[in-house]
């Protein structure tokens, strides 16, 4: 398929800029997670219902697995000064390279003001100090950080200068309250800059509805880094390269996933960033096998899926590589179809907007 078949027209009203929310009397901001909107398709029909997320239950039975994102976002925005000059730098990080050494691979903004030897100055004391040691692309990046203290203090200080990497089309800055709505409650091991949104739907309260219903809770770990929003640049697909993202997938989750496939049991992928990963790992039987290592696999219509049963996952921008796995998942006709159906319904697109559930 071409690039040019995931365009579609999306007004920007209907981009969510912040989750589904209130303030109590005491000021205190409740995030009604599980309260937004949640369209139904089954692929096989091109049924579409229009239900309340927390209806996703109820489309499973007892011994079905839900199989979750573990991953957690790090603050990875940093505003700082150049030497000299003072002016202002964007760094944002992408990952740690050399825990020893304090190295990072960053993007900076904008790109042409910074060389190799410039300092860059953060906090308002300029407590932490950076020095630009490579320059990988046009706009990357590798950092060493002049910290002397211990890796764990010099992380904690890092962090607590750092803003919450909100998605490019929220047209906000970030807020302190993005710190707990842009994570997921089961958030574990950090590393991400882009939080697996349809995990983001889950309260405690809607997992506590899962164990009674019997329905199991899994977990794999796949950092998801900005290749999710970079722009496609070819026209045939088969051309474009996804960005590396470091992916765990236990040998015990191997196990289970196996064995309810075995058993008959339906797997929930939650949200694309599982699907991608599991399909990472599945060998010719159709089984997913343990790994830790790196993925960029990059899935797109017509692909044949043997690891998951149904897809919860969120409404994704044009021409997005999420967009794209959905396609595959669901049907092209039948996705494009109900992203339609979501626009004329308006439904709220992006990291903080409703979700949408794929079933047979």
């Amino acid at each position: 398929m071409k690039l040019s078949e995931f365009g579609f027209s999306l007004p920007q009203e209907l981009i969510a800029s912040k989750p589904l929310e209130f303030k109590t009397e005491t000021g205190k901001l409740v995030i009604l997670r599980d309260q937004c909107r949640l369209l139904v398709l089954h692929r096989k029909t091109g049924e579409i219902e229009h239900k309340t997320f927390t209806n996703v239950v109820d489309y499973f039975d007892d011994k079905d697995m839900f199989v979750f994102n573990d991953t957690r976002v790090f603050p990875a925005k940093l505003y700082g000064n150049k030497e000299k000059t003072g002016a202002k730098i964007e760094v944002f990080l992408l990952r740690e390279l050399n825990e020893e050494h304090k190295l990072w691979d960053v993007l900076v903004e904008p790109a042409r003001k910074i060389r190799i030897g410039n300092k860059l100055y953060f906090g308002l004391d300029d407590s932490m100090v950076a020095e630009v040691i490579d320059n990988t692309t046009s706009r990357g990046r590798t950092l060493r950080f002049l910290y002397d203290g211990p890796h764990d203090e010099f992380k904690q200080n890092l962090f607590a200068l750092g803003h919450t990497p909100l998605p490019y089309y929220i047209k906000r800055e970030p807020e302190p309250e993005d710190e707990e709505r842009y994570q997921t409650i089961f958030a574990r091991n950090e590393g991400a800059v882009v939080a697996p949104a349809a995990g983001l739907h889950f309260s405690r309260e809607l997992m506590k509805r899962m164990e009674i219903k019997g329905i199991d809770a899994r977990f794999l770990t796949l950092h998801i880094g900005l290749g999710s929003y970079r722009d496609i640049d070819v026209e045939d697909l088969t051309k474009h390269r996804m960005d590396s993202e470091q992916l765990e997938v236990s040998e015990q989750l191997a196990e289970e996933v196996n064995s309810a496939r075995d058993a008959g049991r339906k797997i929930c992928a939650i949200g694309t960033s599982v699907l991608r990963a599991m399909e990472s790992t599945v060998g010719m039987n159709g089984h997913i096998k343990p790994f830790s290592g790196w993925t960029n696999k990059f899935i797109f219509p017509p692909y044949d899926f043997s690891t998951a049963d149904a897809l919860v996952t969120n409404f994704h921008m044009p021409y997005s590589v999420m967009l794209m796995l959905t396609a595959a998942f669901g049907g092209y006709d039948q996705v494009m179809d109900a992203y339609q159906t979501a626009v004329k319904e308006k439904y709220q697109f992006g990291a903080y907007g409703d979700a949408m559930l794929i079933v047979d």
